[in-house]
Formats: C-alpha cells, structure tokens, sequence
C-alpha cells in the first residue's frame, strides 16, 4: 500500500519520463530512417526525369487495376502494370514538351471517330459514324454527372469518358511521336544494295575445324583471378542489382496417414448413418445415412463438400475409375468409400433413364431486360417478353410453316442464319431448361421455355440413339490436416526457427533431416520465391535494414505451412562476384585458354599440313553467305564466314578462333551476285525492318535514358 501511494504522489513525474521515452523512441526512428523527414519521400512513389509520381495517385490505379484484373492479377502485378504505364507516360511527355508538341482538338476527334466508329450509339440511318450524335452523348453525360449512360451496354460516367478521351490523346500523340521516328528510320539505296550482297554474294570454301571439345575441359585451370579479370573486361555482361540470396526450409501442412484414415471413417460412417442406442430411451439417436436417404440433395447439402447435380450423365461422364461399377449398380446401391485426388467419396446411384445421345431443334428466342448476355437495345420485360413469346408460340402451333418468317423475331443471329434450328449433344453446356426440354420430350413437340437468356420457342426436330443415362450422388469429404497435425506442423517450425538462430542453417535442416532449397539473385521489387509462388513478405524482410547475412524469419506460406529462411548472401548493385560470374565466365574463359593452346602447337601453313597433324578431315561448305553464316558439318560461325569474304579466291588463312573450334580456310571460289538495276525492293525491305519494332526500341531506348529515382519497395 505504501508502495501505491509513493506512485501516486509522484505519477505526473511518471508521465513525463514516459513522454520523454515515447518522444525519443519517435526521434531514433525518424534518425534510423533520415527519410522520415521529408513529406516528399513519403509522398512520392518515383521521380522520373524530374517529375514527381504522386504516392496516392499510383496507388488508387494500382486498386483500379487490381479491380479491372480481378484475381488474375496480385498486387505486385498491378504495381508494376501501373509502373510500366506510368514510366512510358512519363519519358514520352519529356519528348513532346522539349519538341512543343500537341494534340489539337480536331485530331482527337478524328481519333474517337476511328475508335468509336462500330459502336451503334453513334451512328446515323446510313450506318455511318455522326459527330452529332457524339456530341449528344457527350453533353447528356455531363449533364446527368456523375449518373452513368450506357455506351455499347457498359455504364460509363462523365468523369470516366474525359479519362476516356485524355487515354485517346495520349494514345495519339505517342503515335504522333512514333511515326516522327519511324519516318527516319528509311532504307537508302545503298542499304538495299548491301542488305541484298550479303544475301547474295557467296563464296566456296575449304576449312579444317579443330575443335575446343576435342581438348577436355578438366585440363584446363582457371582461377578466381582469370575470371576477375574477365568479368572487367566485360563489365556490361555482369553489371548486376542489388539483390539478396537466401536458403529456406518449408513446412506443409500436409495430412498425415491417420488424418487421411480419419476421413474415411467418417464417410464410411455417414454412408451407413447411426443406429438408435436402446439405452437411452428418453432420446433418439438415430441417424439416416447417405444410403437410405430419400432426399439426397439435403443430405448432401449438410455433410458433403459436394452438392447433388440434379442431372442425369452418360457413362463416358463418370470418372473411368468407377464408370464400369456404378454403370451396373442398382438404384439406391452405394460404392465407396475411395479416394479420388485430395478427397474420400461415396458414390450413389439414384435414378437411370434412357436418353437421346444428341437433339436438333430449332428455337426463337425473345429476351428481356435484365437477361444475360443481353442487347443494350432490348427494352421488354419479363412479362411482355412472355405475352410475346406466347403469341408466336401461338402462331406457330397453329401453323408450323409459320416458323421461318417468324425468325426476324428472335435474338438469336446465330442460329438464325441456319434457320434457326441448333443441334447438341447431351454432355454439351446449354442451359438446363433448354436442354431439358430438348432431351426429356418427342420429336414434334413445341413448347415455350424460359431460361436465363429469355423465352424460348422450341420445336424438336430430331434426337440421336437413346442410352442409360445415370443421376449419381456424391458424398465428397476433403482430406485435411487435423487440428493435431497442424500443431505439430507449427511445433516443429519453431523448435527449427530457435535452433537455426542459434546455430549453422544448412546443419540443423541436415541434421533433422529437412530439405534445404536455395534461392538466388532476389531483387528488391520481386514477388515470387521459386518453390513457395507468391512471398512478397519474405522478400521484403531480405532487404529491410538490420536484416544480415545470417538473419532467419519464419513466415507463412499459401495453402498452410511456414518457411523458415536465411539470408546467405547480400550482393550490391555494380559487378557480379567472380563466384556468381563463374556460370557463364567459365565456358568463355576455357574457350580463350583453348585456343590459345591450339595455336600454340599447330605448326602448319596449309590445310593438309593441319590436319595431318591434328587428325582432322578437311571439309567443304558451298555458297556461304554473310546472311547466314553457317558453315556446314561445323555449325554457325560469323566470324570464320566474315573472315572467308575478307581473302582472294585460292587464298589460305591463318588459324582463326571461332564460336566452336579453331579454324584454318582456303576460299576456292567467289561468286558475286548479279548487279541490279535498281535496288528499291531491297530498299524497301530493311525500311519494313526497321521500322517495324520501332514502338518497342524507341521506348526502350527512352526509358534507359531517362532519370529514375524508384522508391516503390518502400511501399509495396
């Protein structure tokens, strides 16, 4: 109690030594991360040639695309989809401010009539594009903002046609740009003439290949050094991101054999149901099991994963493993339990018929507003789209040569181009009212059907062979992890996760028998961990401040389950490390040490004197030209095709080092082409080749150019 009182009488000094720790916790934080001073750095996603991307702006497109893509698109794709746009507009606006260019008024309309054109909003009685009506549209919209109107049966908003129209003008101004570009990008004459000798002029040769397999790579030692000194002469090949390597070890949730033994228990138990205990009489216990119910639909609605399909299927529709069995059951027979993928099921047979295999009818279809797939120019509804379809119903049954003149009706153009008569097989996917009435009536028979798409009139024209056609029940229980194979699964993560903390990674997983998987070269805005699918979680952690080499995380992981990872390696932006460079520097380096020992001992000035002494045949390639340069019996070589057009007909060169092999060539004959009169065609194609990526390149080129402060990875 005295203690209590002391705290009392000194609790405003309590309060300000708490402010005080707070407020320097606050000041220590924004300190770690100088950044936190600037509005500007928590504010702004990227600067790109010196203008801002506003954080809140990217962010609401990222969520629009998010919304558009739907779950064919995560978070991280609908980032970076929004980046790549945001990049492009940025670089191509740099270009038009510093040429002054603009899109005038007339143009964009030009544009809208070209995009807008097919749209039936915007035609007259002609069926051509009116202006008029645009402008119609146009100030409806604005006049009923932020009311939406249907353009081409979507709803669109005042706001959402100016996003519309600025879309338009940037889309033609870039392709203002483009074409600026491209019109430079000809093919001369001389361009032609040189695009079609290389084509065309050929030579014969002789040569002698003295392969690099021929001398095995285990004899040739290479150091860290050769490979230091090659990664800097070729620095562009491994300049590299900064980027994280890391291990993990997974931990699925996965069911055990006595989880998956526990399913089966219980299907076998709701197939038979449960029997009344006599000794308690003062409440019935009984429960009907899935082979005496009655009313399979509700008994699988409450105890299957799987509801009742209220249909009849072929024998060729069941799985093959139990087609045969079920096919010769009796009504009301039950197979199972057995396992089928991730789950356990029984198998029911309640009701056969014989059924046509397929059925030609023909049909006129009314819809109404609210049907699906409906036109935006339908305006009945339900009820008068059925006091239509009745009255040519009507019509029809009285006189069925009536059909085909009735057709202009209906708004099926599909099968209206064949008479509207439609033919199907049973197992094909029409909507159910519609097929059943096709297959479960005569041939002859008419009726009106009402489907999700409208009412239709049916006549059946014809029907295929008629076959056991089967309703089967499936009672389908997933097989899960318990609740005991979960805590175990989270148990012995931990115990991992406290010993590798403590610990070497690679032994612990070793010693407990867990596979270790490595990943390499993660960069910062990357999504997916090759093995785990999306973990944009893990890859954050690799780059956060204070995490190092040795540092270990555990994390969660899609379908349930943890990884436990460590960070192995954190590389920086500039050059590969001749460890990671040895993939493809050791190749090229073996290649440069081979040739040089092949020259080294090859003695002879002729192609017979090399290959007498290195044991190889002399070979022939005929009509090589500098367009395909392939030598035949070696394979492609530009340089030893390029050196052959550099020597005089019966001339011998050195010993040239190729892609391949060493080479020694002798030219034996040089055929020019023919000179052309003119070399226009020519001309013309390598004008198309080069024009015809150039969208691609020029943007590519721009946005290597272009001044790019990224800070994405501090939001995403």
């Amino acid at each position: 109690m005295a203690i209590l009182n002391k705290i009392r009488q000194r609790s405003l000094f309590l309060i300000l030594v708490i402010a005080l720790a707070l407020f320097s916790f606050v000041l220590a934080d924004l300190f770690k991360n100088s950044s936190g001073f600037s509005s500007k750095s928590q504010n702004v996603v990227a600067t790109i040639n010196g203008v801002d991307i506003d954080r809140d702006e990217f962010m609401n497109r990222v969520e629009n695309a998010q919304r558009q893509y739907g779950n064919s698109m995560s978070s991280t794709q609908a980032m970076n989809t929004v980046w790549d746009q945001e990049v492009r507009k940025a670089v191509f606006e740099a270009q038009y401010e510093e040429l002054g260019l603009t899109v005038e008024r007339d143009y964009i309309r030009n544009l809208l009539s070209q995009s807008l054109g097919g749209f039936e909003e915007f035609k007259n009685d002609a069926g051509a594009f009116d202006e008029n009506k645009l402008n119609e549209f146009i100030a409806n919209l604005k006049a009923i903002e932020p009311e939406t109107a249907l353009l081409n049966g979507s709803p669109i908003n005042y706001e959402a046609w100016t996003n519309f129209e600025a879309n338009i003008a940037a889309t033609g101004k870039e392709q203002m740009y483009t074409n600026m570009v491209r019109a430079g990008l000809i093919g001369t004459l001389a361009d032609g003439e040189l695009d079609y000798k290389l084509e065309n002029d050929n030579v014969d040769i002789r040569f002698v290949q003295i392969p690099f397999a021929s001398i095995p790579d285990s004899t040739i030692t290479v150091s860290q050094s050769d490979i230091k000194a090659y990664v800097n002469k070729n620095k562009e090949k491994y300049e590299v991101d900064e980027s994280r390597d890391m291990f993990f070890v997974q931990f699925k949730e996965e069911p055990s054999l006595e989880d998956e033994e526990a399913v089966k228990n219980e299907v076998i138990t709701l197939i038979n149901g449960k029997v009344d205990n006599p000794t308690t009489t003062e409440i019935d216990e009984t429960e009907i099991g899935f082979k005496d119910t009655k009313d399979e639909s509700t008994f699988l609605a409450e105890h299957s994963a799987v509801k009742l399909y209220d249909g009849f299927v072929f024998k060729s529709a069941l799985p093959a493993t139990i087609a045969d069995t079920v096919y010769k059951m009796n009504i009301g027979d039950v197979y199972g339990p057995y396992k089928d993928a991730n789950f356990y099921k029984a198998t029911k047979l309640i009701e056969t018929k014989q059924v046509p295999d397929s059925a030609k009818v023909r049909h006129i279809l009314i819809p109404f507003v609210g049907a699906t797939r409906v036109d935006a120019a339908v305006t009945k509804t339900d009820a008068e789209a059925k006091k239509t379809a009745d009255s040519i119903y009507a019509a029809i049954r009285a006189n069925r040569s009536k059909f085909k003149a009735l057709l202009d009706l209906s708004s099926d153009k599909v099968s209206n181009e064949n008479d509207g008569e439609i033919e199907f097989a049973f197992t094909d996917s029409y909507a159910p009212e519609f097929r059943d009435f096709s297959f479960e009536n005569k041939v002859g028979d008419l009726q009106v059907v009402k489907t999700a798409f409208g009412y239709h009139i049916i006549e059946i024209l014809s029907q295929g062979e008629r076959q056991k056609a089967v309703k089967v029940g499936n009672l389908s229980l997933p097989i899960e992890p318990s609740e005991q194979t979960i805590d175990d699964v989270y148990n012995r993560t931990s115990k991992f996760e406290i010993a590798v903390t403590n610990g070497v990674f690679q032994d612990v997983a070793q010693e407990s028998g867990y596979a270790v998987k490595p990943v390499s070269n993660i960069k910062e805005l990357d999504e997916s961990i090759p093995g785990l699918g999306s973990q944009r979680a893990m890859v954050r952690w690799a780059f956060e401040d204070g995490v190092k080499v040795g540092s270990v995380k555990r994390f969660n992981i899609q379908g349930g389950g943890y990884a436990v990872a460590v960070v192995t390696a954190i590389n920086k932006k500039g050059l590969m490390t001749p460890e990671k460079a040895s993939v493809t520097a050791l190749p090229a380096i073996r290649k440069e040490k081979k040739a040089a020992l092949i020259k080294e001992r090859v003695s002879g000035n002729t192609l017979e004197e090399v290959s007498a002494s290195e044991g190889q045949t002399i070979k022939t390639a005929a009509a090589v030209n500098m367009k395909n340069p392939t030598l035949s019996g070696a394979g492609r070589e530009p340089y030893i095709v390029g050196a052959a057009f550099g020597l005089q007909e019966g001339q011998t060169s050195k010993l040239l080092s190729g892609n391949l092999g060493m080479y020694m060539i002798q030219v034996t004959k040089i055929n020019y082409a023919a000179e052309l009169p003119s070399y226009q065609a020519a001309a013309n194609r390598v004008s198309t080749a080069k024009s015809s990526n150039v969208s691609t390149v020029l943007f590519n080129a721009l946005r290597e150019s272009a001044k790019i402060e990224d800070n994405r990875a501090t939001f995403y």
